[in-house]
């Protein structure tokens, strides 16, 4: 294997295709958060601000053919614990899903590569590679264990959050009835207390690119209505998530929604419709309808509309909120895995 390092946006910029080429045939984890572009504007904001600096350090691999074979999507930083750490790109608060990129049948010589190379003089001088948001069943896991057990490091890992997700059925009445009969009821009276609402209610996908910075702005006001998002919408998140999904809308896997009461919106959806999967990213709601639960009917009429268009899952992603289950999610969890040189006491 030859390794190429990626040291500055200009180099990290010049290997789009190849990379989503990659990605859509190879990776454990075939996610929107590991796509080029997602990551290179993650980069050039830090995580919309959660960083304050970092180093580039994205390892590309090929074989003796100049054959791209695998993608250490990597940066150095201080992390979290103000440890010098190697880190995924992407990490840690605003990508629900992060991974290494490279073929199942390649992993255990990628990672036996990629931890030789990171136990060089070559590797910045980390302490700590502090690794986010890897899905548990991400065959990463064990190939990553393997090389940095070989190397007589010390590994743990913890669960961070679970990923409540629907598998989908055929049809609508079938996904009815395999959730809780109470819930059932309450989502079919909630929905057809909307249809009858005393003013006119419809909702819709954002599908038209020249009305999409004002939906943008209206998705935002909605998110901003509960402080906590609020506070999480800093000037350059807002940046951030708007050049995000400007990026989601042009490659075709964005799915912005809202519920309107008249001309009103009362509630949006920023989801990914990716791989034939829906992954729900955020939410805003106008609380002063809330009597309606504009969020709810918007989330019913959107899976409705997922097992109509024959995707695969739908996929709530980080965050125990009672909801996800409520509408039927089964958990899966993300994990964080610490590499350490040496094993460290407390």
């Amino acid at each position: 294997m030859h390794l190429t390092i990626l040291r500055t946006q200009e180099e990290f910029d010049k290997h789009e295709t190849e990379w989503n080429e990659m990605l859509s045939i190879s990776s454990a984890s075939h996610v929107p958060f590991l796509r080029h572009e997602y990551l290179s504007t993650w980069w050039r904001t830090l995580g919309g601000g959660e960083w304050e600096h970092g180093d580039l350090f994205t390892i590309l691999m090929r074989n003796d053919d100049g054959l791209l074979r695998g993608i250490a999507p990597l940066f150095f930083s201080n992390n979290c614990d103000g440890e010098p750490a190697i880190m995924l790109l992407g990490s840690i608060e605003i990508s629900d899903y992060l991974d290494f990129i490279t073929h199942d049948s390649e992993a255990n010589m990628f990672f036996d590569t990629l931890i030789d190379f990171l136990g060089s003089e070559q590797a910045p001088p980390w302490r700590v590679i502090d690794l986010f948001n890897i899905l548990d069943d991400s065959s990463t896991l064990p190939a990553l264990y393997s090389a940095a057990d070989r190397r007589g490091w010390h590994i743990s890992d913890q669960e961070l959050q679970p990923c409540p997700r629907i598998t989908l059925p055929g049809d609508w009445e079938t996904y009815l009835a395999g959730i809780h009969k109470k819930q059932r009821h309450e989502i079919r009276r909630k929905m057809r207390r909307a249809e009858n609402y005393g003013q006119p209610v419809r909702w819709y996908i954002v599908e038209d690119e020249s009305s999409l910075d004002g939906e943008i702005d209206d998705f935002l006001s909605l998110m901003a209505q509960d402080p906590e998002k609020s506070r999480f919408l800093t000037d350059v998140m807002r940046t951030h998530m708007r050049q995000s999904v400007h990026k989601a809308f042009r490659q075709g896997w964005l799915q912005l929604s809202f519920l309107e009461v008249g001309v009103v919106k009362t509630a949006g959806y920023l989801n990914f419709d990716f791989a034939n999967n829906i992954l729900v990213y955020n939410s805003g709601l106008n609380f002063e309808y809330g009597s309606l639960s504009p969020g709810w009917v918007l989330l019913g009429h959107l899976l409705k509309w997922a097992i109509d268009n024959k995707r695969n899952s739908f996929d709530f992603m980080r965050g125990d909120e009672p909801y996800k289950y409520r509408f039927g999610g089964v958990a899966r969890y993300v994990k964080r895995m610490s590499i350490r040189r040496e094993s460290t006491t407390e």
